[in-house]
């Protein structure tokens, strides 16, 4: 973590891409929108956010209010639709741990693309609190990798064989993109090659 914050990797990494204001962003796990109020400030780019947790989708819905290139969905998305149940505490939340317990619905991701006519994404930032390798694993299989210029990952490694789904996926996306950094389970960001 020490050299992630060094390495201005926060203010920095997370934020400097190749993009302008014709670039779609993704960003997966918006919490309050923060990452996507940076990214939209020095890019003007069309961001499209997910998440879950009502209460961060009613924060993150009245912040960007007048902002229409900031689009807000109250769902994830996923390797399949499907409904879960949420934990969150605080300002985190997971499928996997945590306190107060709502119903959360994901969608699979292939078929938001092709229902919103998504044919590329220039950046999908991915901090879904586990759900990270189902939706990389459906990417990887249905070929749609190959559309995302750019994946900004937080692999979490409370997953069962958290390590293993990891190495497997990273040797994956080695043969569509390039890894140009890695903090190991913090921030990570692989480049099409």
């Amino acid at each position: 973590v020490r050299h992630w914050y060094a390495d201005n990797g926060e203010k920095g990494l997370r934020l400097d891409y190749d993009l302008d204001s014709n670039s779609i962003v993704f960003d997966l796990g918006s919490h309050e929108g923060q990452w996507a109020s940076d990214i939209f400030s020095k890019y003007l780019c069309t961001v499209y956010c997910f998440e879950p947790v009502s209460s961060f989708v009613e924060y993150s819905t009245k912040r960007f209010a007048k902002n229409d290139k900031v689009v807000i969905h109250r769902f994830g998305l996923s390797n399949d639709n499907k409904v879960i149940k949420i934990s969150h505490c605080g300002t985190a939340s997971s499928i996997y741990q945590g306190d107060g317990i709502e119903e959360a619905d994901l969608v699979k991701a292939t078929n938001f693309m092709t229902q919103n006519n998504i044919s590329r994404i220039d950046l999908m930032k991915i901090n879904i609190e586990g759900g990270e390798y189902d939706l990389l694993d459906h990417l990887l299989d249905s070929g749609f990798i190959k559309k995302i210029a750019n994946l900004q990952i937080q692999f979490h490694d409370f997953v069962p064989n958290a390590k293993q789904r990891k190495e497997d996926i990273k040797k994956r996306l080695e043969k569509t993109h390039l890894l140009t950094y890695q903090y190991e389970f913090i921030w990570e960001n692989w480049r099409l090659r």
